[in-house]
């Protein structure tokens, strides 16, 4: 994995990266844009990133001699969102990476043209980004962050690390189909576990807050976080509502429990920002998105965080424990 001492080290000189190419080099100077939902010093993003330079890089592709990047921080603010979306695709760079759907769906609003690729997107046929996976068939392909019965896993997670669960809160992202789909899945498993499932949307924090508390208010309940920008926004709202309310909490990304969050299971997200690398490569060698196929993730990781366990009076069972990539404790 990529830190963030090797990122800085990528993106050393990046003030130079608009330049022109070395006059010694023959090649075409290639412009990729990318578009994040997120601010400069989210270290979270900049790790991402540094996994899809190492990728260009290990491809053959050089900062300042045959590619130039152009990174635009938009922050997780719609408005700011779809300004950036409009100014990057109006400099029609060779190809756009783009990061989820808060920031794919503004970029394909302006333009049908450019080429996109998403390295993490919950639903891409669901919210029209492409016509199948196999066949996308417009101007944007890339990696799905999950497979939706990954949402049943998390559920039988749930209920291995906290056996005396019986109820769930099912966070989803009210403006994502996937939340919906997504749901489906644990409703269907849930009676088979003993469960009892209860859908809360993630509008904005003030929802979630009154959510929560009154879900707690009743004993033997846990939560499961969808995929979705709005979780990842709130991340430290949800943490802390899990622990203030005693909830044992499963989410869909390691960031969650770095964070101080109980367990999660989940794509590795560094993989598919690598992953994306290639599809880029292949775009500016020539390859259409349309008749690139939409792949799901090769890697999931299951993370775990004792003192976020301890702290709610849990004791991990070795079955669990043996099958982490990371433990913090």
């Amino acid at each position: 994995m990529i830190g963030r001492r090797e990122f800085v080290s990528l993106l050393g000189g990046a003030v130079a990266w608009p330049l022109a190419a070395h006059a010694q080099q023959p090649e075409r100077m290639r412009r990729v844009g990318i578009l994040l939902p997120a601010t400069a010093d989210d270290s979270v993003f900049q790790i991402r990133v540094g996994g899809f330079l190492q990728g260009l890089a290990l491809l053959g592709w050089s900062i300042g001699q045959n590619i130039r990047i152009d990174i635009r921080w938009a922050t997780a603010n719609a408005t700011n969102i779809r300004r950036q979306a409009v100014e990057l695709a109006a400099l029609a760079p060779d190809v756009i990476l783009a990061h989820g759907g808060t920031t794919v769906g503004p970029l394909m609003q302006a333009t049908r043209t450019v080429p996109i690729v998403f390295p993490i997107v919950s639903d891409p046929v669901a919210a029209g980004y492409v016509d199948s996976l196999a066949r996308p068939g417009g101007n944007a392909t890339g990696f799905m962050s999950y497979e939706y019965n990954m949402g049943g896993k998390r559920l039988e997670l749930l209920k291995q690390i906290a056996p005396g669960v019986t109820r769930a809160a099912v966070l989803r992202d009210a403006t994502q189909g996937s939340g919906t789909s997504e749901f489906a899945v644990i409703q269907a498993l849930a009676p088979s576990l003993g469960l009892e499932v209860n859908p809360v949307n993630m509008r904005d924090a003030g929802e979630i807050e009154r959510a929560v508390a009154a879900f707690s208010r009743s004993p033997n309940g846990g939560l499961i976080v969808t995929t979705g920008g709005s979780a990842i926004v709130n991340r430290d709202l949800i943490i802390g509502l899990a622990g203030r309310h005693k909830l044992p909490a499963v989410y869909f990304e390691r960031l969650f429990v770095a964070s101080g969050g109980l367990i999660s299971y989940g794509a590795d997200e560094i993989d598919t920002y690598r992953r994306a690398a290639s599809y880029v490569d292949r775009i500016l060698k020539g390859e259409k998105p349309a008749d690139l196929p939409v792949q799901a993730p090769n890697k999931y990781e299951l993370a775990i965080n004792l003192k976020a366990a301890k702290a709610l009076g849990l004791e991990v069972p070795a079955t669990v424990l043996v099958r982490a990539d990371e433990v913090i404790e």
